[in-house]
């Protein structure tokens, strides 16, 4: 036992040699390209690789997965409060009041590169000719005229998407919204088996694009608090964000949820509530609230170790799950800071460049701080609050008549008899959206569509109807074209259909 007990504490020893010379390493590196910044890119580029160097630092000492699977526990009755519940409060005469406390966050840091499409994701046309962002802009202003209130937008932009952003803000400049920017850190991506930084100097266009990264959304307390703005907002009286993904068409500013952090019945207020939701099959991947030394926290699926993957995926045992649209206190988010105690799980993002390099990118979660902030809470908000759009087959779901559009907000049509959203699934042949748009004359009616699945080379024509379940697939080789007007109920389609002008 002795002799065991002194190989591991040399094993220790010699990690911890490795892991100071990776440090001083790294920080060699750093300080390289530091001293390539010119001096007004100087202030900003020290602070995002402090941010990078403390990331580092931590993912150095932390070794396998962050959760102890036995202390996991479900998270108790009244922490996860169902939306109805809070609704039944109902609401102030003094709405105005409370909206005048609120500021809108959208994570505004994602490309459009998994739907084809070059530039911010914010920027693709949803629904008549109106992008993610035209909708974002219409709901808040629609809140402001009704209320005779001034609630602001924030964006949280990366560099990758500042500068688009930025152009396509001055069309709003006669809103009535004011709309506020600020940039996440840029940190530099790692090689996998250095554990060295590819990038050689402070740069970030032309072949140097892919040496730096936007370190996940849970970058934005450091850089929130380091833009100013969060000052800026605390000194004109605000109280609250309400953060969310801006693909995420169903997250609206909810009054009820503001009124009851603002009201709350046991005069206690939330510094962070986060609105989950009841999984589905597709969801079985999705972060869930569970309870963990006695806080609530955020557990994701690359934290889980791998023999209890399939325990987390089940709807059994864990039957909500994260919609990342989070309430939480600015004042609180400005304490933490300070103290630097915000602690967030680090993700491990694995990436393969276009030359083969592989290498890391270090993230964080905005809802994995949750277990930082006092008196946190769950609200079980209905489905409709989580209407993510990632790829071209939710975006036939936003386009389509199982959705109206009123303000800048999509509502499911009255007609559709049951509340829940069809399964649909475009293959290859859909994924960008130039090709997606092609393919279809006209979006076809799916008011009582269960399940669509389309692959190969398909198209359709005009006023299509689908309903139930309809499977078409072309070989390949071959083309299916539906023709205009085709109802389609409960069919599979297979082989080759073309229809051709004469």
């Amino acid at each position: 036992d002795f002799s065991k007990a002194m190989s591991q504490a040399g094993t220790s020893q010699f990690q911890e040699v490795i892991r100071q010379e990776l440090e001083y390493s790294m920080k060699v590196e750093l300080d390289k390209i530091l001293s390539t910044a010119s001096s007004n890119e100087l202030e900003h580029t020290k602070k995002d690789l402090e941010g990078f160097k403390k990331l580092f630092h931590r993912f150095l000492q932390e070794k396998g997965p962050s959760v102890d699977w036995g202390k996991i526990q479900r998270p108790p009755e009244d922490s996860i409060q169902p939306y109805e519940k809070i609704k039944a409060r109902g609401l102030p005469d003094n709405i105005a009041s409370v909206l005048n406390k609120l500021v809108v966050v959208k994570l505004n840091g994602g490309l459009g590169t998994s739907m084809g499409c070059k530039g911010p994701k914010s920027l693709i046309g949803v629904r008549n000719e109106n992008t993610f962002l035209d909708l974002t802009v219409q709901q808040i202003e629609h809140l402001n005229k009704s209320y005779n209130t001034d609630v602001p937008l924030v964006l949280m932009n990366s560099f990758n998407t500042d500068d688009d952003t930025k152009k396509i803000l001055q069309k709003y400049s006669h809103s009535r919204v004011k709309i506020y920017t600020f940039n996440q850190s840029r940190y530099p991506r790692i090689n996998k088996e250095t554990l060295l930084p590819i990038a050689k100097d402070v740069s970030y266009s032309g072949e140097n694009t892919e040496c730096w990264y936007p370190p996940g959304h849970g970058d934005i307390y450091a850089s929130f608090y380091n833009s100013g703005l969060l000052d800026n907002l605390i000194g004109e009286g605000k109280e609250y964000i309400f953060v969310s993904n801006i693909d995420n068409l169903g997250a609206t500013v909810d009054l009820y949820i503001l009124n009851h952090l603002m009201n709350p019945p046991n005069g206690k207020r939330c510094e962070f509530v986060m609105e989950v939701t009841n999984k589905t099959r597709a969801d079985v991947k999705g972060g869930t609230l569970t309870q963990y030394e006695n806080k609530l926290r955020l557990v994701e699926i690359a934290q889980v170790p791998k023999a209890h993957v399939d325990e987390f995926k089940s709807v059994s045992k864990f039957k909500i799950f994260n919609t990342n649209n989070l309430w939480i206190a600015l004042s609180a988010i400005k304490r933490l800071q300070e103290k630097n105690a915000i602690d967030m799980e680090i993700i491990v993002n694995p990436k393969t460049l276009d030359g083969g390099l592989n290498v890391i990118q270090l993230e964080t979660a905005v809802g994995a701080a949750i277990k930082s902030f006092e008196n946190s809470l769950g609200i079980n908000v209905p489905r409709s609050r989580f209407l993510p759009v990632k790829t071209t087959s939710d975006l036939l779901l936003v386009m389509s008549n199982l959705y109206s559009l009123n303000a800048g907000s999509l509502t499911m049509s009255e007609k559709r008899e049951f509340p829940t959203v069809p399964l649909v699934k475009l293959g290859s042949s859909f994924t960008k959206v130039q090709d997606y748009l092609r393919r279809f004359e006209s979006i076809p009616d799916m008011l009582e569509l269960d399940h669509l699945t389309v692959s190969g080379d398909v198209t359709f024509g005009k006023n299509v109807s689908l309903k139930g379940t309809v499977i078409i697939i072309a070989n390949h080789g071959d083309r299916i074209d539906i023709p205009a007007g085709a109802l389609l109920e409960n069919k599979i389609v297979s082989g080759n259909l073309r229809i051709l002008d004469h």
